[in-house]
């Protein structure tokens, strides 16, 4: 049931937003688990993806996940058990390991990406290119710019 009456503007956006945000998280989470992984290690591969042949630091990785998790260490370790990702310890500092996405990390994202391509042309199907670019936008302008730049 969709609630229709908010009492604020910023009440029904951040509603709105919420519920779009669930419904495609939803939506691609469905592709990731055919493919044996979780959207948040998929985030989480496509940002080493982006960083590649170089890695992240588990710090880094934290940082930059959307939603905060303790679990990123395990996250990382469940993911090098799939041979998704190797960890290494950062030779500058041996208290830290540093995550690289694999050639089968890669691969993998690459099998993934006409499943998600096909699930985002779903998603906004509804939408006009410049309406799109303008979600894009409002969408940046809620999320802190070193989150947006981390997943390239």
């Amino acid at each position: 049931m969709q609630q229709r009456r908010f009492r604020s503007p910023a009440e029904e956006a951040v509603v709105t937003v919420m519920a779009a945000g669930d419904h495609l998280a939803q939506a691609f989470g469905a592709v990731c688990e055919r493919h044996g992984i979780t959207g948040d290690q998929y985030k989480l591969l496509r940002m080493l993806r982006g960083v590649y042949p170089r890695g992240h630091a588990r710090g880094e990785v934290a940082c930059a996940c959307v939603r905060p998790s303790p679990d990123v260490t395990r996250m990382l370790d469940r993911l090098a058990r799939q041979g998704l990702v190797v960890r290494a310890r950062d030779p500058k500092d041996r208290r830290c390991s540093i995550a690289t996405i694999t050639r089968t990390g890669l691969y993998l994202l690459k099998r993934l990406e006409p499943e998600i391509e096909a699930a985002q042309k779903a998603a906004v199907a509804g939408l006009s290119p410049a309406q799109l670019r303008q979600l894009a936008r409002l969408s940046d302008a809620l999320v802190p710019s070193a989150l947006v730049a981390s997943e390239s």
